[in-house]
């Protein structure tokens, strides 16, 4: 198996192909511990993990990257739920950046995703454009206690799976 790059540095597996049809995409994140991977079948993908944690200057670097429509949203919210609002925004933006396969070349403020705690995720709008932004899904979820993930996924109709295990339980029972 080889890997081979996008235009903007995604890696991606080289010719992997199944039955001459089918393409296997993949994303992987990493945070404080806890590792996320996402395969697909013929659709892009992307993931993001983060550990939710206070950040002194969140309010500056929400109004530089996120867009105003997030920021808005972000300092609507009661101080009690901005810090992981702003963790919910952050990922998801992720998620898609490294779907799309644009990565940072996409600047941040460009798109607007959800971020209420409670509010499902979604991407809202791409440049202002509602119905480009409806070609893609995100999923958001908690890996573990104390961290926030999203996925983000080409297309509308699929399927999330999810497996969680512990290296360390593996380990001591081999």
């Amino acid at each position: 198996m080889q890997f081979c790059y996008g235009p903007r540095g995604k890696p991606a597996l080289a010719e992997t192909v199944r039955g001459g049809e089918a393409k296997l995409y993949f994303n992987l994140a990493h945070a404080a511990g806890l590792a996320l991977y996402a395969v697909t079948n013929d659709r892009e993908i992307g993931v993001d993990l983060e550990q939710i944690h206070p950040i002194a200057d969140m309010d500056q670097i929400a109004e530089r990257f996120f867009s105003a429509q997030e920021s808005a949203a972000l300092r609507a919210l009661p101080p009690e739920q901005r810090q992981e609002a702003f963790f919910n925004c952050w990922t998801r933006k992720e998620a898609y950046l490294k779907a799309s396969g644009e990565g940072l070349a996409q600047p941040l403020d460009q798109f607007s995703v959800s971020l209420g705690p409670g509010e499902p995720a979604k991407l809202v709008s791409i440049a202002g454009d509602f119905q480009e932004a409806s070609h893609w899904f995100i999923q958001a979820f908690s890996p573990a206690n104390g961290y926030v993930a999203a996925v983000a996924v080409q297309g509308q109709s699929w399927r999330l799976k999810y497996w969680d295990f512990d290296v360390e339980a593996l380990k001591t029972s081999v």
